[in-house]
C-alpha cells in the first residue's frame, strides 16, 4: 500500500521497514567498529568504492578497471585481516536482546552451572539469591540492580556472591539464560505464617516467587543449607542432585506448556 511519493518514487509501509532494518544493521555496526583499526578499513574501502564509482560515472574506463578491481582485492582482504572483528560481530548480534527473545536454544546446560555454583556456595556457608524468570517479566526487578548481561556460569555466580564482593548483597536475575543483573532488591512476604528461622534471603525468595512465576534458589548464609521456592512454597535441605533435578523439572515443564499454547493457537487459528 502507498502512503506517499518523494518525487516520482512511491514509498510503502515495507519500504519504510526497510530503511529502518538497514539503519539499525548500519548504526550497529557503526556502533561496533567505532574507535577501532577496523573502521579506518571500513573508510578506506569507502574512498575506494566512491572514486571507483565516479570513474565508472565519467567514463575514465582505464581508471576504473584499476580501481574496481582494487576495490575487490580490499573487500577480500578486510574479511582475512579482520576476521576475529567479523566473529565478534556476529556474536555481537547473536546475543542481542531482540535476537535472544526470537531465536532460544531452550538449552539446561546453565541449569548445571547454577548447581554447581550453589553446591560450592554451600560448602563454604556463603548466602546467595538466584532467581530463573520463566514467562513473567522481571524487568522492574531487573532495573533495582547493576546490569550484567553475561552467560551463566559457575564462576561468575561464585564471585558475585562471595563477601567480598560488592554485589553480593540482593539476587542475581537469570532470564532467557542469560544473567541479565545482580544485587536486585526483591520484594519481602508478608506471611505471617512463615517460621522466625528464615532469614531476608528466604522471605525475599518467597515473596517474589508469590507475585510472580519465577523459581528461586537460595543458599543459607548461617546453615549452608539449599532451598528452592516456587509459587510461595519453599522446600528447605535439598542435595545437588535434587536441586539440578528439580530446576530442570521446572524449566522443562515451562517450555513444553509454551509449546502446548502454541499449538492450540494455531490449532484455533485453522
Amino acid at each position: 500500500m502507498e502512503l506517499f511519493r518523494i518525487g516520482f518514487l512511491p514509498i510503502t509501509v515495507i519500504d519504510l521497514i526497510d530503511i529502518a532494518f538497514v539503519a539499525y544493521l548500519l548504526y550497529n555496526a557503526y556502533l561496533f567498529i567505532k574507535g577501532t583499526m577496523a573502521s579506518r578499513m571500513v573508510l578506506g574501502l569507502l574512498i575506494i568504492v566512491m572514486i571507483s564509482w565516479f570513474t565508472e560515472l565519467v567514463d575514465m574506463s582505464a581508471s576504473w578497471k584499476i580501481f574496481s578491481q582494487l576495490k575487490t582485492i580490499w573487500i577480500i582482504a578486510f574479511v582475512i585481516i579482520f576476521q576475529p572483528e567479523l566473529r565478534r560481530f556476529l556474536l555481537y548480534i547473536g546475543q542481542n536482546p531482540v535476537v535472544r527473545r526470537i531465536v532460544q536454544s531452550h538449552s539446561t546446560e546453565f541449569l548445571k552451572e547454577i548447581v554447581d555454583a550453589c553446591e560450592e556456595l554451600s560448602r563454604k556457608n556463603i548466602g546467595a539469591l538466584i532467581v530463573i524468570a520463566k514467562r513473567t517479566g522481571l524487568k522492574g526487578i531487573i532495573d533495582t540492580g547493576i546490569p550484567l548481561d553475561a552467560r551463566v556460569s559457575r564462576q561468575l555466580l561464585t564471585s558475585i556472591f562471595n563477601p567480598r564482593s560488592p554485589l553480593h548483597d540482593g539476587a542475581v536475575i537469570i532470564q532467557n539464560e542469560i544473567m541479565e543483573a545482580a544485587r536486585c532488591i526483591l520484594p519481602l512476604t508478608s506471611n505471617p505464617n512463615l517460621g522466625r528461622t528464615l532469614g531476608t534471603r528466604h522471605r525475599a525468595a518467597i515473596g517474589l516467587s508469590e507475585q510472580t512465576d519465577a523459581l528461586v534458589v537460595v543458599v543459607s548464609e548461617e546453615t549452608g543449607k539449599i532451598s528452592i521456592v516456587e509459587d510461595g512454597k519453599i522446600e528447605i535441605g535439598l542435595s545437588p542432585e535434587s536441586l539440578e533435578s528439580r530446576l530442570k523439572e521446572s524449566y522443562t515443564h515451562q517450555h513444553v506448556e509454551k509449546k502446548s499454547l502454541h499449538d492450540i493457537f494455531n490449532l484455533e487459528s485453522r
